[in-house]
C-alpha cells in the first residue's frame, strides 16, 4: 500500500490551498459519488472531520436496521477517505453509520487522516474503545463491521482477544486476505512497535481488561487473528473479493470456508459480471459492491446487483 500512501498524501499537499469550504446544510438524503478518490475530496473540505451522516452519536438504530455499521478502513485510509461511497448508501438505506480513523501516526492533520499505519494491536484497541462508545451511545447489543483491506483482520483481534465476542452480528470483508501471511503491514507495525518502546511509549492495550484473552503463545499478529480460523461462532460472515486485486496476491487469499456450523458467504465480483473491473481501492466505491454489503447486512430483505462498468481505482 505505499504506493497509495504516497498518492494520497501528495494529492492532500496539493490541493490543500484550494480545497473548497463547507458544503453547508446537509440535505435528507445524502448524494453518493461512485469513485474513490471522492474521499480525498471529503477530507479536503473538512479536514479531520466525518462524512455526512456519519459519527452522529445521537442516532438511535430502527427496528428495521437495529444494529450501527462500523466502517473500518484499510492502510493508509481514515473515516473520510475511505467511505465516501459506502457511508451515505448506508445512511441513506436507514443505518446507524460510524467511522473511526484508527492507526495515525501523528494527531495533526494530514498526519492523521491516515489511519492503519500503527501498531496493529493498538489499532484492534482502538477499535475496542470505539465499538465500546458505539454501542453505549446507540444503546445496541451488537454492531455490524464493514472492514476493507487492513479493516478486515483489525476488528477480528478485538472480536477475538479484546472482549469483543457477542458483540458483532454481521462482519463483512471487503478485499481480505485470510489466506495471507505477515505483509509489509505487519513489518512496519513491529517496527513502530519498537520506536515506541524505545522512546518509552507505553502500548494502548491495557493489562487488566475485562474480558480480554491472551493470543496463544509465540503467535504474531497475522497467525493470531487466523489460528485456528479468524471466523466466531454466532457472526454471518461475507467476503466480497476480486479478482483484479493488485494487492491482495492472489485474490484467493480473500476466499475462506469456514469450519463446521459457521455462516460464511465468499464472493467474487465477476461472477456474472465481466465488466466489473475493481482493484484493491474501488471495490469499495461501485454499485455493484454497494449492493452486495447490503444484501449481507440485511440478507432477508435481498435487492439485484446490477451488472455495471466497474473502473479500477476510482470505481463506478
Amino acid at each position: 500500500m505505499r504506493w497509495v500512501i504516497g498518492a494520497v498524501v501528495a494529492v492532500l499537499a496539493t490541493w490543500a490551498a484550494v480545497a473548497p469550504g463547507d458544503a453547508g446544510a446537509r440535505p435528507d438524503r445524502l448524494p453518493v459519488t461512485y469513485d474513490f478518490l471522492a474521499g480525498i475530496t471529503a477530507e479536503l473540505r473538512d479536514p479531520g472531520g466525518s462524512l455526512p451522516g456519519t459519527n452522529d452519536f445521537r442516532c438511535k438504530p430502527s427496528r428495521e436496521h437495529p444494529r450501527p455499521v462500523i466502517l473500518v478502513h484499510g492502510s493508509g485510509g481514515g473515516r473520510q477517505t475511505n467511505w465516501a461511497t459506502l457511508a451515505p448508501v448506508l445512511v441513506n438505506n436507514g443505518y446507524c453509520v460510524f467511522a473511526p480513523t484508527y492507526g495515525t501516526l501523528g494527531s495533526v492533520w494530514p498526519l492523521s487522516a491516515l489511519g492503519g499505519l500503527g501498531v496493529k494491536t493498538d489499532s484492534a484497541w482502538q477499535i475496542k474503545v470505539f465499538a465500546h462508545r458505539v454501542l453505549e451511545a446507540t444503546g445496541a447489543r451488537q454492531v455490524d463491521i464493514v472492514g476493507h483491506s487492513l479493516g478486515t483482520e483489525i476488528p477480528t483481534y478485538w472480536m477475538k482477544y479484546l472482549g469483543g465476542r457477542g458483540k458483532v452480528a454481521h462482519y463483512v470483508s471487503l478485499a481480505p486476505y485470510w489466506r495471507q501471511g505477515p505483509d509489509e503491514d505487519d513489518a512496519r507495525s513491529d517496527m513502530v512497535g519498537a520506536v515506541q518502546r524505545g522512546l518509552g511509549i507505553a502500548p494502548l492495550v491495557q493489562s487488566s481488561c475485562p474480558g480480554c484473552s491472551a493470543p496463544p503463545a509465540d503467535t504474531d499478529f497475522n497467525r493470531a487473528v487466523r489460528q485456528p480460523t479468524p471466523y466466531l461462532p454466532g457472526v454471518r460472515y461475507t467476503n466480497i473479493t476480486t479478482r483484479d486485486d493488485e494487492i491482495v496476491t492472489p485474490y484467493s487469499n480473500g476466499l475462506l470456508h469456514g469450519p463446521e456450523g459457521s455462516v460464511v458467504t465468499n464472493i467474487v465480483v465477476q461472477q456474472g459480471c465481466t465488466s466489473d473491473h475493481s482493484d484493491h481501492l474501488s471495490i469499495v466505491a461501485n454499485r455493484r459492491s454497494a449492493a452486495m454489503v447490503l444484501n449481507a447486512l440485511d440478507p432477508a430483505h435481498r435487492r439485484p446487483v446490477p451488472c455495471v462498468s466497474v473502473s479500477p481505482f476510482t470505481g463506478g
